[in-house]
This record gives C-alpha cells, sequence and structure tokens, in this order.
C-alpha cells in the first residue's frame, strides 16, 4: 500500500541488485493489474536487450526487446506452446519451430491460447555476434542457419586473405564451421589439430586473467601427429584480449608446427557490448589502438587476417541497418547512460522505488550487461 504522497513506504522499496530482480519489481509495483496488463505498463519504459520468459499461475508469458537483440523463438507442441532463446531448443524437446517472437512483441499463453501485444514499435537490431559465435551451430536466426552462415564466412575469408598452406585446422568448437568454408574455398585440406576439453566453459568471460589463462591450457590441446611439420592455418571466431590465440600459437609451435596463419572469421573487436555479454573493457581488447600487424607480432603468428565487417554482414542475407555491429564499429543501437551507470554491477545497493497505481516509474530501468563503466573514457 502507498502513503498519501503516493510513495511506498520504506519497509516496501525494494533495493534491485539484477535487471531480473528491476523487472520483477516493477511488474509487481501494480498489485491491482494483472501480470499482462503490467508488463505492457512497464515493458515500453525499458532501455536494452532483454528476451523474456515468466509465468505466473495461469498463463506463460514471452517479450522480446523493441530491437530484437537477442534471439526469441515460439514453438509447437502436440498438447502445448515452448518459449525458448533458440531454436535448437525447440528440437531438443520435440517441438516444431513457429515463429520468432517479434521485437516490441509482448505473447501471453493460457487456457484460452496465445495471444499477443505490441509494447513498442519494432526497431530489429538483431546481435551480429551471434552468428559468429553466440548461437548454437544448428540453430536458426531470421531464417539462417547459423552453421551455413559461419560457411559462408569462411569461404569469403579464404577469397579475401589466401595464403600458402598445409592444412586447415579449427579452434574447436566455434571456429570449425569457418575453418570448413575455408578449407572448401581454398582447396586446402581440412584437419582436426586441436581437441577441446569439453568441460571447460568459455574463457573470454571468466573473472581474472589468471583463471582465464589456466581455462585455455586446460580447454585445447594439440595433436601432435596432424601437425608436426605442417603449415597451418588455424581459424577462430574472434580475438578479444588475445590469452586464447598467444597460447594457442605457443601450444602449436611446441608440437612441430613450421608456420601459423591466423585467420578470424569476424572483424577485429574493438568495442564493448552492454547488451548481455561480458567482453573486457575498451582498454583490454587488444584490437583497441594497435593494427593488425601490430596484434599478429603480438600473438606470435606468421600471419594474421580478419574477414571484412560488409563481408560478414552479407553471409547472413541481412541488411546491415537491421543487425547490431556495436563491439566491431561502435555504433550502439540503444543509446547508452552516462559512464557512471554502465558498469554491470551498476544496480548493487543502488534503489529502484516504482509508484504503485501510477505510470510514473522513478528510474527508468536499463538492461545493459557486461562491460566497465570507464569503457568508453578508457583509451
Amino acid at each position: 500500500m502507498s502513503d498519501e504522497s503516493g510513495e511506498l513506504p520504506l519497509t516496501s522499496r525494494r533495493e534491485a541488485t539484477s535487471d531480473t530482480e528491476t523487472l520483477s519489481a516493477l511488474i509487481a509495483s501494480h498489485p491491482d493489474l494483472s501480470v499482462e496488463q503490467a508488463a505492457m505498463l512497464e515493458l515500453p519504459h525499458v532501455r536494452g536487450a532483454f528476451s523474456l520468459v515468466f509465468m505466473d499461475d495461469d498463463a506463460l508469458y514471452g517479450a522480446r526487446d523493441p530491437q530484437g537483440i537477442r534471439p526469441l523463438v515460439l514453438g509447437r507442441l502436440e498438447r502445448g506452446w515452448v518459449i525458448a532463446s533458440e531454436t535448437a531448443a525447440l528440437d531438443i524437446v520435440g517441438a516444431s519451430f513457429v515463429r520468432e517472437v517479434e521485437p516490441g512483441e509482448l505473447i501471453v499463453i493460457d487456457e484460452n491460447g496465445l495471444r499477443s501485444h505490441r509494447f513498442a514499435e519494432p526497431d530489429p537490431k538483431g546481435c551480429l555476434f551471434e552468428y559468429v559465435y553466440l548461437a548454437r551451430p544448428d540453430t536458426s536466426i531470421a531464417g539462417r542457419a547459423v552453421q551455413s552462415v559461419r560457411v559462408e564466412i569462411g569461404r569469403r575469408l579464404a577469397r579475401e586473405h589466401a595464403v600458402d598452406a598445409d592444412l586447415v585446422i579449427p579452434v574447436p568448437e566455434s571456429g570449425r564451421y569457418a575453418a570448413i568454408g575455408y578449407a572448401q574455398q581454398s582447396g586446402i585440406p581440412f584437419a582436426e589439430g586441436l581437441v577441446k576439453n569439453a568441460y571447460v566453459g568459455r574463457t573470454f568471460i571468466q573473472p581474472s586473467q589468471s583463471i582465464r589463462q589456466l581455462g585455455i591450457r586446460l580447454k585445447l590441446n594439440p595433436l601432435r601427429d596432424v601437425i608436426d611439420g605442417q603449415r597451418l592455418v588455424v581459424v577462430d571466431d574472434s580475438i578479444v584480449r588475445g590469452n586464447t590465440q598467444r597460447a594457442l600459437i605457443r601450444m602449436l609451435r611446441e608440437a612441430g608446427a613450421r608456420e601459423v596463419h591466423v585467420r578470424i572469421s569476424s572483424p577485429p573487436v574493438k568495442w564493448p557490448c552492454f547488451y548481455g555479454i561480458d567482453f573486457a573493457s575498451r582498454a583490454e581488447l587488444i584490437a583497441n589502438g594497435l593494427t593488425v600487424d601490430e596484434i599478429c607480432t603480438s600473438l606470435g603468428a606468421d600471419s594474421l587476417a580478419y574477414v571484412d565487417l560488409d563481408e560478414l554482414v552479407e553471409a547472413t542475407n541481412l541488411p546491415k541497418d537491421r543487425l547490431c555491429r556495436a563491439c566491431f564499429d561502435g555504433i550502439y543501437p540503444v543509446a547508452l547512460p552516462e559512464p557512471e551507470l554502465l558498469g554491470k554491477h551498476v544496480l548493487e545497493g543502488i534503489e529502484r522505488r516504482a509508484q504503485v497505481g501510477t505510470e510514473d516509474v522513478e528510474g527508468v530501468a536499463t538492461l545493459l550487461g557486461g562491460g566497465a563503466a570507464d569503457a568508453l573514457e578508457r583509451p
């Protein structure tokens, strides 16, 4: 209950330390409305990347931000519905793909079936990095199979940056399909030269340098019999800090590789992501301030080349203006707040107060993910 001023009493105010808690508090701040009505009231005020699935006793809900930065799909079972982040999840549970949840759409599924609401005008800006690394290869986004896109990127990479070599090897798993495309286009044989430990997670999002370095050594091991004496084209999805590639090149040379030519199936990552991916701060990104030749020297490779941004975009079959390319070109599709509000811990200790029974929310919720608070100021 609110007092005469319309504000929540101190005992009812919430201190949100995650975006999930913030959204829950905003929706719960309208006890006189249904969850559906409250969501329609609050979601238009939320800025950033979000693909939401939530439920109450009566219904299942799905919502996607107006830019559709992250995927969200709707599937059909014989006796029910499924909402998931990727089409691969539908395959696993035996559901058929119906359609993507549209940017700016709220869908509600209850005993009366499915209904759709539009809470914001769509302005599609799907994440380009989903095609490069984040999405599973057996997923489809915007009608395009991710695996096919990655193979096509590899073909374009081979046309752009040919090299005389004996073998094309992938950095598993996300470099695999681009490496296949590179081998197909170049005519250089494809081989598995690295074994991945399936029990080690993604190293680029680990919290410290020492943990990342240990993870790299645990994650990948070279097959000496395959690579000894060979000139290698090593295809990877991206270079963030350079730790993985530097350690990898060292391992390959120790295993007898004569030459190591690195080919990257994305452009240089020069800007942090604020839409749910815990990239490094801009100062930590190796491509920020260094030329490709300087990065190559730093990594210890014989040569280094990245796919061109326009070539990457063309491989998706989507118009450039319908994709978020911020980590590559610094153009953010959702305006960023002041630098002091950019850190991923910004909600720690910050009070978010919602006024019951009104549309006015003190402090519009901003759902911005990883990154550093000083990322736009540091060199």
